[in-house]
């Protein structure tokens, strides 16, 4: 794909870096000379200093024949004038903002659901964006995942599958611990595959005679109905979590609260917290040091008891049974605060905690804190990005940990030198692993074993070394 990138900050850096890696053709436009300088310096592809809502420079990089447009400039305005510049020329391209101000998000949700059946469905959406991207957003979808599976660990989902990549600890005395990935088979009937293990800050990927050891982090692709037997077999013993706090009482925290007061239509959020339908037993607290914001709150989750008061002070949470609870979400604004808070909860007897951070590096210092799920903000916005720019057939996809691994998907064609072999053929230990397969034809993945035939058409997600990826790509895809 040819992709336009407007706007070389942190998001845009990213973005380019994961695009690249993917062989995808990438340019990247900002107005600032520093900033333009360092993405030159750090991205193999075209950097443009101009401003990039000028359509006579768009077009000079060539955006007629571009894919999409992503716009993540620090001005929302700048974003979406782009956005709808561009559509107002090239309709067919895909285009993407990132906006801050939730107002902008919020009404132009309002507007379009409110006017989807006015035109048709031949309309264009609004200001021409294809996909707006709020990061408070995403960082709270990610939230309400971590919680709806237990916050045990992050969980990557999958569209037409019931598969899911979950991360979680080994513990000691575990059925697991000593056992090496060959003789896991005899631990279980559940179908499931170890795609990586962390040991050690290194994140690597297995092969079967790596041996799991306590205290190791794996991920394991399993359907979302086994789950619980695969944490069990790790050692985890979970409960349901029927006490939760949450710190922060802001916009992120906001949009948690009314994900997991309200009744819940998702399974799995019902299954965790039983919808906080009114029972005597089940509580949800909300804390803040904000006197408006906790108002607010108030008003609006009179399910939910709302304190305005400082969570660091072991007094207060001692004295309102918090210290017993199930699960601690710190969601305030200080990102450095809610690492700490997160582990400090836990010390004092909180079950599990759920803290939001600046990016993946934060999140790993984070998990070393104790810290059960670091959720990154910034890389939630980024991995909602990839996710609408490879389309609708894989979703929640994106880079491992802190990059050392990518999960990428192609398709087989009639030239790739892997097309009617079985994988255990063509197996690389170290460099990749195969995790699904949806075969031609098809909608539903499935997971890959050494047995799985390869055929044209068919579609192959892979986890690979960041470094490999590329290659591994253009090796299934028929082009090395």
């Amino acid at each position: 794909m040819k992709i336009v990138i407007v706007g070389a900050g942190f998001t845009g850096v990213q973005l380019a870096k994961l695009l690249i890696n993917e062989k995808n053709q990438v340019t990247i436009i900002d107005n600032d000379e520093e900033t333009v300088r360092y993405a030159s310096n750090t991205l193999d592809c075209t950097v443009l200093c101009d401003d990039g809502n000028n359509l006579e420079v768009l077009e000079s990089i060539g955006i007629a024949k571009a894919n999409a447009l992503v716009c993540v400039t620090s001005s929302d305005e700048v974003n979406m004038i782009t956005c709808s510049l561009v559509d107002a020329v090239y309709p067919n391209i895909t285009k993407i903002a990132r906006v801050r101000n939730y107002a902008y998000y919020v009404n132009t949700a309002a507007a379009e659901k409110k006017h989807s059946g006015d035109f048709g469905g031949k309309h264009r959406p609004l200001y021409g964006i294809d996909y707006m991207i709020h990061p408070d957003v995403e960082a709270a979808d990610a939230i309400v995942r971590a919680v709806e599976n237990g916050a045990v660990g992050n969980i990557l989902t999958f569209a037409n599958s019931e598969l899911e990549l979950a991360r979680m600890m080994v513990f000691p005395k575990s059925e697991l611990d000593g056992v090496s990935l060959k003789e896991i088979r005899t631990k279980t009937d559940i179908k499931f595959l170890v795609a990586y293990v962390e040991k050690d800050g290194v994140t690597s990927l297995p092969s079967g005679d790596t041996i799991i050891t306590a205290g190791n982090t794996l991920g394991v692709l399993v359907s979302k109905k086994d789950i619980e037997g695969i944490k069990l077999l790790c050692g985890s013993i979970q409960k349901e979590l029927r006490k939760v706090v949450l710190i922060g009482a802001g916009r992120i925290g906001t949009i948690v609260s009314e994900k997991l007061i309200k009744p819940a239509k998702t399974s799995g959020i019902s299954k965790l917290l039983s919808s906080f339908a009114p029972k005597k037993t089940q509580e949800f607290v909300i804390v803040d040091t904000d006197d408006e914001l906790t108002e607010a709150a108030a008003n609006r989750f009179p399910e939910a008891r709302v304190m305005c008061a400082d969570a660091t002070d072991e007094g207060f949470l001692r004295e309102e049974g918090i210290t017993s609870f199930d699960l601690a979400i710190c969601a305030t604004h200080n990102h450095e605060m809610n690492m700490v808070l997160a582990a400090y909860l836990e010390s004092l007897g909180v079950g599990q905690s759920i803290g939001l951070v600046t990016s993946a590096p934060f999140a790993k210092i984070a998990e070393k804190l104790g810290v059960d799920v670091a959720v990154p903000l910034r890389d939630c916005v980024v991995d909602s990005i990839m996710s609408h720019l490879r389309g609708k057939a894989v979703k929640e996809i994106h880079t491992i940990t802190t990059g050392e691994l990518e999960i990428v998907e192609c398709e087989i064609t009639s030239t790739s030198k892997v097309s009617g072999k079985v994988l255990k053929e063509v197996s690389n230990p170290g460099t990749f692993l195969a995790l699904l397969c949806r075969k031609s034809g098809t909608e539903e993945y499935s997971i890959a074993n050494g047995n799985t035939q390869l055929f044209a058409g068919d579609h192959l997600v892979l986890i690979a070394k960041s470094e490999n990826s590329k290659k591994v790509l253009s090796y299934f895809a028929g082009n090395a």
